[in-house]
């Protein structure tokens, strides 16, 4: 039997921060994947400044990622067919960026191995035993024994239905959001260093994207919410003709071509309800449905709550109990009060005449247009303003990520 500290299993950006940060405090961990690396995983690739301070404060390069794209503005494009340029805050830092997963992750991969994080990939676990000193995970012939368990595997977590507590909330559910992405190859140079977003009116409040990702290629998709006016089944017949939409076809060019097959994936959002915790396991990521209910991005929250986890399994290392207490406690305070915010806001985007007066609004003035951006790239939090405990002085002026870098 193999035995480590913390076992991790899920190696995305949630389990590969918080093996980093266990193992860079020396605490033995082990990272468990079922797949190797690199690989694919679907997503448009873009990365909030939430995202992107998590990275920073980890200390992680990003010149190790060869897609990375940074990026100073978007365009966003009204239900009416209006355009705005959303400037992003000058000055010092980085407040927005595309990576293509592939690359991230196994960039985040590398940088948990450098911190002392061992590895095992290609290996799926099968089986958890809990008991009151750990818990023993199976992965085929092989048994490991560890502390405390990390799941980062998924928002159909294998290790939560071990649990049985797919039950209640989680009781067949498919996700908040459908996304559908393609890559892009040639496409036209507005496409190549342009982040854009267009509120189509017939699939609010959901949105069509094109990120730029580097030589000439750009991440394209978009988005649904699952219990929204179209159905998911439908979003395969709708692709091609986003993609002829003049205004779409404009931006990307005339000849850019598909680099490889569209892919469509379920996005959770639910950590207000997921289960965070389970005998001597915390979730992290996906398998807590940490995910924006208003845009579907989930990466900043993987490692927002991957590094939580870690943070409190080192903070109480000889009472899972309370580890586990104080990381729902942080999760809790940190992500609810957005995910209610957020989900609210997607409801009334749902309404083309709000979206329109919304994002009117938005373009009025410089100053609208630059708070805008920060608050979609979650510069600072979706609920800020109704959450005082969060208020502290320069919460709304503050330099993006990377600021010493840059």
């Amino acid at each position: 039997m193999r035995s480590t500290d913390i076992a991790v299993v899920g190696a995305g950006p949630a389990g590969s921060a918080a093996a980093e940060r266990l193992a860079r405090s020396g605490r033995n961990v082990l990272l468990i994947d079922k797949s190797t690396f690199p690989r694919d995983k679907f997503c448009g690739d873009g990365l909030t400044t939430l995202a992107l301070r998590q990275l920073d404060e980890m200390g992680f390069d990003p010149s190790t990622v060869p897609s990375w794209t940074p990026v100073d503005n978007a365009w966003i494009r009204s239900p009416k067919g209006r355009d705005h340029l959303i400037p992003l805050p000058e000055g010092p830092g980085l407040h927005a960026a595309i990576a293509r997963r592939s690359e991230l992750d196994a960039a985040l991969v590398d940088f948990a191995i450098a911190a002392g994080a061992e590895t095992q990939f290609g290996s799926a676990v099968t089986a958890i035993a809990p008991d009151a000193d750990g818990i023993t995970l199976t992965l085929g012939d092989e048994t490991v024994r560890a502390d405390a368990l990390i799941a980062a595997d998924g928002m159909w977590s294998p290790i939560r239905k071990m649990h049985g507590l797919d039950a209640g909330a989680m009781d067949g559910y498919r996700g908040e959001w459908h996304a559908f992405r393609q890559y892009f190859k040639n496409v036209g140079p507005r496409a190549a260093s342009e982040l854009w977003v267009w509120f189509e009116d017939d699939i609010l409040p959901g949105y069509a994207w094109s990120f730029p990702i580097g030589d000439g290629r750009a991440n394209v998709g978009f988005g649904i919410l699952r219990d929204g006016s179209i159905p998911t089944g439908e979003m395969k017949r709708i692709w091609p003709d986003l993609l002829a939409r003049p205004h779409i076809r404009e931006i990307l060019g005339p000849d850019a071509e598909p680099e490889s097959r569209h892919r469509a994936w379920p996005i959770p959002a639910r950590v207000d309800q997921a289960p965070l915790t389970a005998p001597r396991t915390l979730f992290v990521g996906d398998a807590a449905a940490a995910c924006d209910a208003l845009t579907g991005e989930g990466i900043g929250q993987a490692l927002l709550t991957g590094r939580q986890a870690a943070a409190a399994l080192l903070t109480h290392p000889t009472s899972f109990d309370v580890a586990a207490a104080d990381y729902e406690h942080e999760v809790r305070a940190e992500l609810v009060a957005d995910h209610k915010m957020a989900s609210a806001l997607g409801k009334l985007m749902a309404n083309e005449r709000v979206a329109e007066l919304a994002l009117s609004a938005v373009g009025t003035s410089g100053w609208t247009r630059r708070n805008f951006g920060r608050w979609l790239f979650e510069d600072y939090p979706r609920a800020l303003i109704a959450t005082p405990r969060r208020w502290h002085r320069g919460m709304f002026t503050g330099p993006g990520a990377f600021a010493d870098a840059s």
